[in-house]
């Protein structure tokens, strides 16, 4: 029997997942959290085979309640299954701990065989994405300027493309309004950029909004 933990603040997302998994295979003991302390919580509390991470947690990166998941529980795989398609977020997850990572319009036998691969110890990349990280290989040496940027540097640069105000990510992101002012004076600099107009330009032609 797989004991699976699925993290996600929405109720119908845990609830879909429970019925796939239970309806194409088998046996499945389930354990749930809505929110990053409460999945932090329940993981350290109870061992489980796979975790079933979303990355947008009521404002709160995954990627961050992954590095703190890996710390507290360095072995436990865990599945990155995301509205944020692969091009924005799964080199960052794979680096930050996830053992795969899967959108969330993937076909249903696809999202079964990702979870049972990773909580029987394997990677899971789609096709598309195997090929994306072999010529990233090839061309290493002209790495793109967003991948320069922290994980908290690369949510402001999304947020700012996005269209959101200095006002509006402070508060998503639970900071300071001059906190997030120094981290988009910061990601200018990294990306050789002056307004935000630039950015938001990079950021649709390289697909990370």
């Amino acid at each position: 029997m797989k004991k699976t933990l699925i993290i996600d603040d929405h109720e119908i997302v845990r609830d879909g997942l429970k019925r796939i998994l239970n309806e194409q295979s088998g046996s499945n003991t389930f354990g749930e959290a809505s929110t990053p302390p409460e999945a932090l919580r329940v993981a350290a509390e109870h061992d489980w085979d796979v975790v079933v991470l979303d990355l947008s947690l009521g404002g709160r990166s995954g990627l961050e309640v992954l590095k703190e998941l890996k710390q507290i529980r360095p072995r436990l795989p865990v599945l990155i299954l995301s509205m944020h398609s692969e091009e924005q977020y799964a080199r960052r997850a794979f680096k930050a701990g996830a053992a795969g990572y899967i959108t969330k319009d993937s076909p249903r036998a696809e999202l079964v065989k990702a979870i049972n691969k990773v909580a029987q110890g394997g990677r899971y990349v789609s096709p598309a994405l195997a090929e994306e990280l072999v010529i990233d290989l090839e061309r290493r040496s002209d790495r793109p300027p967003h991948e320069t940027l922290s994980d908290r540097e690369f949510e402001v640069m999304r947020l700012i493309a996005s269209g959101k105000t200095v006002g509006d990510i402070a508060s998503l992101l639970s900071l300071s309004d001059s906190t997030i002012s120094t981290y988009r004076a910061r990601i200018l600099e990294k990306m050789g950029m002056k307004t935000n107009a630039e950015l938001t330009h990079y950021a649709i032609k390289n697909k990370l909004v």
